[in-house]
């Protein structure tokens, strides 16, 4: 077996569906008749016994391909590992194919009763449903099969992929998942970007990987889950000169906060100095003293500063975005930003010509900020995160973080990232703007805008996996 834990301690290349396929295909041609599903079964009775060493009742829930297959496999080595097996599977009428086929009659002549009742109680549940290729769930006697699955409490392994989860982009078609489930997916062959992305988190729980003793290529890879990128080495006779300066153009009338959140991120993540100029008066505002509060207007322009620009800029950035999208060597644009360069085809075009002129800049747009730069709507944004952020990236010749439950980083040329860090206890206010100030404090330091905007979602995320689960996380605890 080469079975093993994928963790967000190491890059991980994704594939594609259609990737994958050629991939299985080609592999097929190469190894002895129905010696991949063998494989296949044996990993996943294996890591199902690993699991659950104490489950006694084990349903496997099969459906009529090759995914229903490896299930109908691993039910042999289940109940010679002496558990309770209880095996369902539903036809659709068509011929199964070959592998299937032939383990349907190796798990008949081993004695294993096959039903389409699905049992009352059980003490793990194995999800062969349906496979790589399902983009929507099932419907019918298979449909309430999943309904029972994602119903029970009872921990659920998962054959490649979570039926009802589409492997490319992780959009979730199935029912509503039982809170306190505990789910594991084992990714056959090749890990897919929908694992990891929008709802495939949640649904595909903790994910393992099977090559099936298979070299897989990194170069038919469409995208790469990331690993850390930590900062370079801080020398002792370095001085915050080394560091940079992050320039901080935000806070409007009643939101200086975001801009000080952006400025405190920046400070705690490295920048030598972070100076923050706010778009309107904070009177009786309290701030980190080692931040430098300065008046809009005292912007320069003349200084090589790296800038974030938009944290609670409001309707008031937008007059200041020419001259930042002019002149700006390094610059890193949140919210307001992007919502007044989504409503100005010559702040776009500005934008643009930025990376004609090779000058470094990250757009962090959530997906509705995303959806108003590609003039789409947020749903169709969120169908297809990886191609969406892509898109984005090549229109505005810009590095892109679009955040959300497995953020995609991308930028014109070259594979998007997906982030395996981070959890819901980043959904709380003013952690965007902690976000720009991390990402511009790393730029101010040296990296490139596309080292800068990966490594810093990375961190972020893991701020948000360090302490109790249960308590809340507040954007100032999260700038620190």
């Amino acid at each position: 077996m080469n079975l093993q834990r994928i963790s967000a301690r190491a890059a991980w290349p994704l594939h594609s569906v259609a990737s994958t396929r050629q991939l299985e295909t080609q592999a097929l041609s190469q190894v002895a008749p129905h010696s991949l599903m063998q494989r296949a079964a044996e990993s996943v009775a294996r890591l199902a016994l690993a699991l659950a060493p104490h489950a006694q009742d084990i349903w496997i829930a099969c459906g009529p391909g090759n995914n229903g297959g490896d299930g109908l496999l691993a039910a042999q080595w289940l109940q010679q590992a002496g558990k309770r097996v209880h095996v369902t599977r539903w036809a659709d009428g068509k011929a199964p194919p070959a592998d299937t086929q032939w383990a349907l009659q190796s798990v008949l002549q081993a004695g294993l009763a096959i039903t389409t009742d699905i049992p009352k109680t059980w003490d793990l549940a194995i999800d062969a449903l349906l496979g790589l290729g399902a983009r929507t769930a099932p419907s019918g006697r298979m449909g309430d099969a999943l309904a029972a699955l994602c119903a029970s409490p009872a921990p659920v392994l998962c054959v490649d992929v979570p039926t009802g989860l589409d492997a490319d982009t992780g959009v979730w078609h199935g029912p509503a998942l039982h809170p306190g489930q505990i789910r594991h997916t084992l990714s056959l062959l090749t890990l897919k970007p929908g694992l990891f992305t929008r709802a495939g988190r949640d649904c595909a729980g903790t994910v393992w990987q099977d090559t099936l003793g298979l070299a897989v290529s990194e170069q038919d890879a469409c995208a790469w889950l990331q690993g850390p990128s930590p900062l370079p080495k801080r020398w002792h006779d370095a001085h915050k000169g080394h560091f940079g300066d992050v320039a901080v153009l935000g806070g409007d009338v009643g939101m200086s906060g975001a801009a000080l959140l952006a400025g405190t991120a920046a400070l705690h993540d490295g920048a030598g100095r972070v100076m923050v100029h706010l778009l309107a008066k904070a009177e009786g505002l309290a701030s980190p003293a080692a931040l430098m509060l300065r008046p809009a207007d005292a912007l320069s322009m003349d200084d090589k500063a790296t800038l974030v620009a938009g944290c609670g800029g409001g309707e008031a950035i937008r007059a200041h975005l020419p001259r930042l999208l002019s002149r700006a060597v390094r610059l890193v644009l949140d919210a307001d930003a992007l919502n007044a360069i989504a409503q100005d085809q010559g702040l776009l075009h500005l934008l643009q010509q930025r990376g004609q002129r090779q000058l470094e800049t990250v757009l962090t747009p959530h997906p509705l900020e995303a959806a108003r730069l590609l003039g789409m709507d947020t749903s169709e944004v969120q169908a297809d995160r990886l191609t969406s952020a892509q898109a984005l990236a090549r229109l505005t010749h810009s590095c892109v973080v679009l955040k959300g439950a497995g953020s995609v980083i991308a930028r014109a040329q070259g594979l998007p990232h997906v982030n395996p860090t981070g959890n819901a206890r980043l959904s709380t206010a003013g952690s965007g703007d902690v976000l720009a100030g991390m990402i511009g404090a790393r730029m101010a330091q040296g990296q490139t805008a596309w080292e800068a905007a990966c490594g810093a979602v990375y961190a972020h995320g893991q701020r948000a996996e360090k302490g109790p689960q249960d308590s809340v996380l507040t954007a100032d605890m999260l700038a620190c």
